[in-house]
């Protein structure tokens, strides 16, 4: 593969002249910005001397992975991909080593880093991930279903009107569901969007005694609307659905609106997209508490203390979360395929806002999200769609099982949220924090 010259600017520094028989192996969730960074990858192997093992896994599989192995000190990974929730909480562990080469190179620009990104990454203002792209979530919707159906999208819709058009738009004749939601148990998956809605009707996790709320109205009202909303105008099966899943949906035509990752929209306006001349973009819903449904995450690299080459595996986040990465990607693909949502200079460049017709309400969601005050209530933790605390993972895998249940009709809604009371309940006391 060809050098391109930005590639060339960005390696300069960090990687000429250390050509070494090295392979850093490399765990990240298999999204298509990834699967492009795999494609792109000989060129830092051609720079730098360092070969790459990928292992390319699903969402919730790379979770298990990486917690597995950076728990157990396993040293399997020398680069993980990870996120906002785990990079405080390992920090603080100490189970991962702070980027300070990276933040020292120039050439990286640490303060062109979006500063709700950086934030999220950093405990007591050191950076130990480095985000490749950034997210928020909102709607995109059909505008020829939504035509048909005689209404207009709001440029901040409510949870009330996003439930008419979503009735509205449904023709099972013809395979069009109103809406597609997530479905699949996860904390990372369909809690990630259950978590966001909640916080738009005023629910929270837990009280500032740690106390769990699912025995609340507002959890009530989220997931009986929720429910409903699936089960009038979503897919068949949707408790088998994530994000991957959702997304095929809506590409191929099969979705009148989808709230999901700002990452999504080049995908939905690209090549592989049925209907890409007919997508729009709207922040998430709200339902007038002053809360919307979006949340902010940002899937990050990130070197555990356990790797035995971390100085390549340093090199390696260099070139793949650099400016130049962005602008290489833009050059071989066009800028609306470029990472999103990580650095203040790709949103004022007017290339990018040419070519990507979200780049507003991307950067707009990614604002307005507030993990210091992510709901309505006082909550006792950070974090939007979690609860950054090392118990959050299992707690909220088991409660999204119980959703996912109550998804597919095998218990009622009053019930999963009373086994999610009892269990959460359960496992605070147990970890201490109910006293």
């Amino acid at each position: 593969m060809k050098l391109t010259p930005f590639i060339v600017g960005a390696l300069s520094l960090a990687l000429v002249g250390t050509a070494s028989a090295e392979t850093i192996t490399i765990a990240v969730v298999n999204n298509d910005d990834m699967i492009r960074m795999q494609a792109l990858s000989p060129a830092f192997t051609a720079a730098s001397g360092v070969d790459v093992n990928w292992v390319v896994l699903e969402e919730n599989t790379l979770r298990q992975n990486v917690t597995t192995d950076i728990a157990t000190n396993g040293g399997q990974y020398d680069v993980m991909m990870i996120g906002p929730y785990e990079a405080p909480v390992w920090a603080k562990q100490g189970w991962l080593t702070p980027l300070d080469a990276l933040a020292a190179d120039p050439g990286f620009d640490i303060d062109d880093l979006l500063p709700a990104m950086r934030g999220a990454l950093s405990v007591d203002g050191t950076l130990y991930a480095s985000p490749f792209y950034g997210e928020s979530s909102m709607v995109y919707y059909r505008k020829d279903l939504m035509e048909k159906a005689g209404l207009t999208m709001p440029d901040a819709p409510t949870w009330e009107f996003i439930g008419k058009a979503a009735r509205a738009m449904t023709d099972r004749a013809n395979d069009i569901n109103g809406i597609c939601l997530r479905g699949k148990a996860g904390w990372g998956e369909n809690m990630a969007f259950l978590t966001a809605m909640s916080n738009s009707f005023g629910a929270r996790w837990f009280d500032e005694s740690w106390h769990p709320q699912f025995d609340q109205p507002e959890w009530k009202a989220t997931l009986d609307t929720y429910l409903s909303l699936m089960a009038d105008a979503g897919p068949a099966g949707a408790s088998s659905n994530g994000y991957n899943e959702n997304m095929t949906l809506f590409q191929q035509g099969k979705c009148g609106m989808w709230i999901d990752a700002t990452v999504a929209a080049s995908a939905l306006i690209g090549d592989k997209s049925t209907v890409a001349d007919q997508v729009g973009f709207a922040l998430a819903p709200d339902t007038g508490l002053g809360k919307r449904g979006n949340w902010l995450w940002t899937w990050a690299l990130a070197v555990p203390k356990s790797s035995q080459h971390a100085d390549a595996a340093q090199k390696f986040i260099n070139w793949a979360t650099n400016k130049a990465y962005i602008e290489t990607v833009a050059a071989k693909e066009g800028w609306a395929n470029v990472p999103p949502g990580t650095r203040t200079s790709l949103y004022n460049n007017p290339a990018y806002q040419a070519a990507a017709p979200f780049a507003k309400t991307t950067l707009d969601s990614i604002n307005s999200a507030d993990p210091q005050h992510p709901t309505v209530k006082p909550v006792p933790y950070v974090g939007v769609q979690f609860a950054a605390i090392p118990e959050f993972a299992g707690i909220a895998t088991n409660v999204g099982q119980l959703f996912s249940a109550a998804l597919a009709g095998q218990m009622s809604a009053d019930d999963a949220l009373k086994q999610a009371q009892d269990s959460t309940t359960r496992d605070m006391t147990r970890a201490g924090y109910i006293k």
